[in-house]
């Protein structure tokens, strides 16, 4: 289905190059089925592309998929590799926190289903029930005063950068549903008091026309507005509604610039671009000059105290991570914050100083975690994560759940019951992360899960591998992790394929490295002989440059991932004499250390070094480095904090 859709958008940019007249003229499309009860592919002229079947029941995915396409090219990038956000999953994200953390106005329960006295296969759906009418309000329960609607969603609410207002839309959809019993006026009053309090903003015109065209529409749908007049009676006409509209969704840079309402929301649910400034303005003449100028703004921008307004700033800053943080400054205290990132936020080292803005205060109290495989964002390989945040609060524990699937999200209910969930205790969990704050990547078998637990548990209170003090650092040389020596892209000319020359040099890669039968190895032609022919471990392993000078026998780990190994760490003794790539990590030592590790080879250095190996590609590490891994390299980061056993805790560790 992916494919048929991108084949559309393809043929929709013969049929209508211009990107921004694609999005109008949907808009008016859609408003026209809507109007007239029709599907929308009989509203679109004979000049468009047929649309397929997979499109059909959703023209907000396709508006957003219209606007993710403008801006990539905007920016310079592919269209093919636009992404617009799933409303499944910001269905689900409503429906959990207006469950979890808006408030009932039921004074009194009403009857529900009792859970025992059905049988376990149907107390998801009773459950559901029973949440529906709680929450569910009826003609007595309607209060104009409240903070909140009806419907149980606090005010303000906000969207920071709202898009095609694909959050919005959602909302509708959920409160449109929790209204049905109030009356005609009720449901007036109510949708009006939504409305109105709602602060949206994004920096592109077209996405605020978009966000508040859709909006509309989504309203006339639901039998809220009616789009053909201001005729009818009940009802919100549509002057109106545009009028409230133009001051609820507003364009403007919420990182630079001022939030323009006075009041401070109670809840905000985003889902931030995912872009690196350095991705930014690729397309432009100038866009090295705007990259730049963009970058100190940001690093510069001042609160009206005088204070940096952000200070999670690190390394090649993401797009989503000044979002996060900004969204944190604009929710007022006790409100909540859910926001859309990608997962490698909750273990990647450059965001240590944002996980940490979230755990001190504030109330981090839940991640839902998806990994790369479940392609949440269709057409795309990323792990996504959702943070669950309440301001000004004080994190105790946060419920952790992952790894989840596209199945465990509903948009009735938010997440299902049987969801896979840790929790992570604050005193343990600091321990666990020296303060990091880091998320664990946990399985999702429950016996597997528990090995987990017990792995850090065992690992936890060890010294890093390069901390100082421990006995791999007597000196205060502590070990250093280093890339190979030869980029093969710069060097690719003095890399060969094998041959039998005895006197060639070995050339070590990340292919090199692998485990057969648990076992790791260094499966290279100059030390196997069975390396078939034609296997990949024969191209590129011979180095024919300039000899290095002489380098003893390290031990070195692949630093890119096979996907077609189990394993995350393959650690080996890499002989005399060898030249390593770029894609290859090596452990260096200071002599001391070099001749205690002799020491324990009986004077080898290589069976010390060996000894080293058998540790280092141990099955508690293994799962250490598994949990905490950010992504699909092995960065050197995450090898300097390994924790690493003293001698005497040998018999100990898990091997």
């Amino acid at each position: 289905m992916v494919s048929e859709a991108s084949g559309w958008y393809a043929r929709l940019d013969q049929a209508c190059p211009d990107r921004i007249e694609q999005i109008r003229r949907w808009l008016d499309f859609w408003e026209t089925s809507t109007i007239s009860g029709t599907p929308i592919a009989a509203s679109l002229p004979s000049s468009w592309p047929t649309l397929p079947a997979g499109l059909l029941t959703d023209p907000g995915a396709v508006l957003d998929k219209l606007l993710s396409r403008l801006e990539a090219v905007t920016d310079g990038r592919s269209p093919k590799g636009a992404y617009s956000t799933p409303s499944r999953l910001i269905g689900s994200i409503l429906a959990d926190e207006l469950a979890s953390g808006g408030p009932s106005k039921k004074k009194e329960s009403p009857p529900s289903v009792s859970l025992s006295a059905i049988p376990p296969a149907f107390r998801d759906y009773a459950e559901r029930l029973n949440m529906e009418a709680m929450l569910t309000p009826g003609k007595d329960d309607y209060d104009d005063s409240s903070d909140s609607t009806s419907s149980g969603i606090p005010l303000p609410f906000a969207d920071p950068c709202c898009g095609a207002g694909v959050v919005a839309s959602q909302l509708i959809r959920l409160h449109s549903q929790r209204i049905e019993n109030l009356d005609e006026g009720q449901r007036c009053s109510d949708t009006l008091k939504l409305i109105e309090g709602m602060q949206m903003m994004d920096s592109s015109d077209i996405a605020v026309e978009s966000s508040r065209r859709r909006i509309l529409i989504t309203l006339g749908k639901a039998g809220l507005v009616d789009l053909s007049g201001d005729s009818r009676t009940q009802m919100i006409g549509r002057s109106e509604a545009e009028m409230i509209l133009e001051s609820s969704i507003v364009q403007g840079d919420p990182l630079l610039g001022e939030w323009p309402w006075n009041e401070r929301p109670r809840l905000l649910v985003s889902r931030p671009p995912w872009i690196r400034i350095k991705d930014r303005f690729r397309g432009h003449e100038n866009g090295s000059m705007l990259r730049k100028s963009l970058s100190s703004k940001l690093r510069n921008a001042l609160e009206p105290d005088g204070s940096l307004r952000f200070s999670a700033l690190r390394g090649n800053v993401n797009m989503y991570r000044l979002f996060l943080e900004r969204s944190i400054q604009l929710v007022r205290s006790g409100g909540r914050l859910r926001m859309v990132v990608p997962d490698s936020l909750l273990r990647e080292k450059s965001s240590v100083p944002l996980r940490k803005l979230l755990v001190d205060g504030n109330d981090w109290f839940s991640t839902w975690s998806f990994p790369d495989s479940q392609r949440v964002f269709p057409g795309i390989t990323q792990g996504v994560a959702v943070v669950g945040l309440e301001i000004g609060g004080n994190t105790s524990n946060m419920m952790s759940y992952g790894p989840l699937t596209v199945n465990d999200i509903s948009n009735d209910s938010g997440l299902s019951r049987g969801a896979p969930c840790l929790e992570l205790e604050r005193g343990t969990w600091s321990s666990w992360t020296d303060a990091t704050w880091a998320v664990p990547r946990m399985p999702v078998d429950p016996y597997e899960r528990r090995g987990v637990v017990d792995a850090i548990g065992r690992l936890a209170d060890k010294p890093r591998l390069s901390e100082a003090g421990s006995w791999l650092n007597p000196d205060g040389n502590s070990v250093r992790v280093r890339v190979g020596e030869i980029d093969q892209s710069s060097w690719s000319d003095c890399i060969e394929d094998w041959s039998d020359d005895e006197f060639a040099i070995p050339f070590i890669r990340s292919a090199h490295f692998m485990s057969v039968d648990g076992e790791v190895r260094l499966h290279h032609p100059s030390f196997e002989d069975d390396v078939e022919e034609g296997a990949i471990q024969r191209s590129q392993s011979v180095w024919t440059g300039e000899r290095k000078s002489t380098v003893g026998p390290r031990i070195a780990c692949q630093a890119i991932l096979n996907s077609n190994d189990n394993r995350r760490l393959h650690w080996a003794v890499i002989p005399e004499g060898c030249v390593l790539s770029n894609s290859v990590n090596y452990l260096d030592f200071s002599e001391e250390v070099l001749e205690s590790i002799a020491n324990r080879g009986a004077g080898s250095l290589i069976l010390g070094l060996e000894w080293l190996c058998k540790i280092m590609n141990s099955k508690d590490l293994e799962i250490w480095s598994k949990t905490w891994g950010a992504n699909n390299n092995v960065n050197n980061y995450e090898i300097e904090s390994l924790p690493f056993p003293v001698p005497e805790d040998d018999l100990a560790f898990s091997i």
